[in-house]
């Protein structure tokens, strides 16, 4: 049963994960801040909400070329010095951003976002990696992948809630500056921890070759499909990123219908805010879901695959939800359960993964599950972005999402309906 006495315990007592989480907390507060500004600038600039679309492509889709490399080069050298160099690199490409003063610079943005892409697509199947080598049985694990997926919706909740505002009062400058300074941070505390990495004892030296070949990532994707648990459980995340069309759905809604105008006489600044708001409720969703589900689950493998069932379904009824509300309170409500519901089938995921994995291959299976997640999270955005620039309404858009769920629902439970009933790691 996950708590707060056991969170508060992990953070007391295991220094390396506190230091993990604390970096995770300071980069992604930064992130969601800086996101707002990003997606509100595009619309700004272009107009279309295709731009969002086309940015959050060059966002994720270049992780599913350099997915192999990254998690070869993650199982292959030191995983806490591959986190502290991508986060040094991010600092220098958000800084960049400052750069960017109009439409005349959309070239450079654009190189930028795909730039901060490769260096996360390094960074984040470390980190998941990392987190059974510095906890200390089953329990801290799953504590700490929950609180993870937690802490990124908290940091979500709070920079979209700040985001907008923070650039209608002091700038969009200062939200860049801040998120690069953030990453800057992030690399200090992640330099102070120690502890052992086993896939490094005597492990033989590598070559170039040897780090970033093709061979030892086709040995992971062998390694991965070789179990149908571990294969199928490959697929939440794929199914996860069906719902990446509300990067486009929420921008447009809060600046076309739910901007915040009876705050401020400035449209720009009222959109910002919009967005911020809606923002904000996938956030407080998805931080509220894994902790609530998680308690009903605790440690039974068949209860966390019936919350990853359960989880798709509050897609379908948030998003379904959000295409009829007329009110900003039923659409804030509408968007909070279904990313409640997305979250928890993320974390979920992401710890029977953790078990079902070898430490060797453990970075090529986080990479490989990040990456199905970036094809459909770039095909549903772009997607999104393309029809609502070619008059479909953006709350339509919104119900095809919900729609849409029905496919992982079907999928996950016709795959897994002959696992034992006992449990699924068996």
């Amino acid at each position: 049963m996950i708590s707060f006495r056991g969170i508060l315990r992990l953070l007391q007592g295991n220094r390396n994960f506190r230091l993990l989480w604390s970096a995770q907390v300071i980069s992604e507060v930064g992130d969601w801040l800086y996101a707002v500004v990003l997606y509100s600038l595009l619309l700004q600039i272009t107009g279309r909400a295709e731009s969002i679309g086309i940015a959050l492509v060059l966002q994720l889709l270049p992780q599913l070329f350099v997915s192999p490399m990254a998690g070869v080069l993650n199982d292959r050298i030191s995983r806490q010095r591959v986190m502290i160099a991508t986060d040094l690199g991010r600092a220098v490409v958000i800084a960049a951003m400052l750069l960017v003063r109009g439409a005349e610079q959309l070239w450079l943005l654009y190189i930028l976002l795909v730039l901060e892409t490769v260096l996360w697509a390094f960074f984040e199947p470390g980190r998941s990696a990392v987190i059974p080598n510095i906890t200390r049985n089953d329990d801290e694990r799953l504590t700490a992948n929950t609180l993870g997926g937690v802490t990124w919706a908290a940091a979500f909740f709070l920079g979209s809630s700040l985001g907008g505002f923070l650039a209608a009062a002091f700038g969009r400058d200062f939200v860049f500056a801040f998120d690069a300074a953030s990453f800057l941070f992030s690399a200090w505390l992640l330099s102070r921890m120690r502890f052992a990495e086993p896939h490094l004892v005597n492990a033989p030296k590598r070559t170039a070759r040897d780090l970033l070949g093709a061979g030892a990532f086709t040995e992971g994707l062998s390694y991965a499909w070789a179990e149908p648990k571990r294969r199928a459980t490959l697929m939440v995340k794929a199914g996860v990123g069906l719902l990446g069309s509300n990067y486009v759905i929420l921008s447009v809604l809060g600046q076309r219908e739910f901007a915040l105008k009876w705050f401020t006489s400035d449209a720009a600044a009222a959109s910002m805010m919009g967005i911020s708001t809606l923002m904000a409720a996938r956030g407080f969703g998805a931080m509220t879901g894994p902790w609530l589900v998680g308690r009903w689950a605790g440690h039974d493998p068949l209860r966390m695959r019936l919350g990853i069932a359960a989880g798709f379904a509050m897609v379908l009824l948030g998003y379904g939800t959000l295409s009829q509300s007329k009110s900003l309170a039923l659409a804030f409500a509408g968007i909070a359960l279904a990313h409640a519901g997305a979250s928890t089938a993320f974390v979920f995921s992401t710890n029977l993964l953790q078990t079902l994995s070898d430490d060797a291959f453990r970075g090529r299976l986080m990479s490989t599950d990040f990456a199905g997640m970036v094809i459909s999270i770039s095909l549903s955005s772009y997607s999104a972005g393309w029809a609502i620039d070619h008059g479909v309404p953006a709350r339509q858009a919104a119900l095809a999402t919900a729609l849409v769920m029905l496919l992982p629902i079907g999928l996950w439970l016709w795959i897994t309906r002959d696992w034992r009933e006992s449990s699924i790691l068996e």
